[in-house]
């Protein structure tokens, strides 16, 4: 589906986009699909830091996302640009540091579609979807767990909007 033909667009934001955002971009389209709303809905993931830039995901957020049934296959790391900020309805940060950057790089008319992504997850006992690039497997799966929690959130907003 062409960006250009979606009705909203959702851009998920993590700092060097090879764990946490290409794991919600990957959940989170599966949801979209199987709701029936992926022609209406475009998503995408970023990081606000170039480390990655071209990289495939992580290799531990790939096998546990593969392990749920979500593919990460196709994505690749890129950092968030000026052009993010104009075409996309909602960015979605994955912590606080990154919802900050995101708010500092981009003009004020853009802030109100800034959001931490676990504001979507209303049960949710945390803020931030933590990092899980220093430690071990359970770190990626925790992720998926609270990604998980937020994507059905999102989908809900997403269906108000539509």
């Amino acid at each position: 589906m062409s960006e250009h033909a979606a009705r909203i667009s959702v851009l998920f934001v993590c700092m060097g986009n090879i764990c946490r955002s290409p794991t919600a971009e990957a959940v989170f389209r599966k949801f979209i699909t199987d709701a029936g709303l992926d022609t209406v809905v475009h998503t995408d993931s970023a990081g606000t830091h170039a480390y990655h830039v071209g990289s495939e995901p992580d290799r531990r957020a790939h096998e546990a996302a593969v392990r749920r049934g979500y593919s990460l296959e196709g994505i690749r790391a890129r950092r968030v640009t000026d052009m993010d900020f104009e075409g996309f309805d909602l960015i979605v940060a994955m912590d606080e540091d990154n919802l900050l950057m995101l708010r500092e790089t981009s003009g004020p008319e853009h802030h109100g579609k800034i959001r931490l992504f676990l504001e979507f997850a209303p049960d949710a006992t945390l803020r931030e979807v933590p990092d899980p690039y220093y430690g071990g497997a359970s770190g990626f799966e925790r992720v998926l767990d609270l990604v998980e929690d937020a994507s059905r959130g999102l989908l809900d907003a997403v269906r108000n909007q539509l």
